[in-house]
């Protein structure tokens, strides 16, 4: 008797020996934790969110680039200085907004109209 509580936790653990049951239990719990583990913290994402993720930051990186683009087309007018000043001058950022689609300059190449967005950001850098 004294003997069987004298085993030590190693003797223990080379002695045991478990039932596929048990096996099988423990590989779906691991594989539980670690989807839950990757998902929540690990930076995992699904296809449809990270096709989200790309359309979303494609928008984003076109309207920067249009915007950049009608802020250099304002620039190079001829009477620059005098049109910065008339924009800063309006009070109203819808009527900014007006004023560079009326200006023509939020108008990408091969387009007819301006897109509403690009003039609005294209307003707001200019006025700064």
């Amino acid at each position: 008797m004294q003997n069987s509580s004298k085993i030590s936790i190693a003797q223990r653990f080379d002695g045991y020996q478990p039932s596929k049951t048990v096996l099988v239990w423990a590989c779906f719990i691991t594989v539980i934790a670690t989807i839950v583990v990757g998902f929540n913290w690990g930076g995992w994402v699904t296809g449809g969110s990270s096709r989200a993720s790309a359309v979303t930051a494609g928008d984003m990186a076109r309207g920067e680039l249009a915007s950049a683009i009608c802020v250099q087309r304002f620039n190079a007018a001829p009477d620059a200085a005098a049109k910065r000043a008339e924009l800063k001058a309006i009070p109203d950022s819808y009527r900014k907004r007006q004023f560079v689609e009326a200006g023509g300059w939020a108008a990408m190449p091969g387009q007819i109209s301006a897109d509403s967005r690009v003039a609005e950001s294209c307003s707001t850098a200019l006025s700064v």
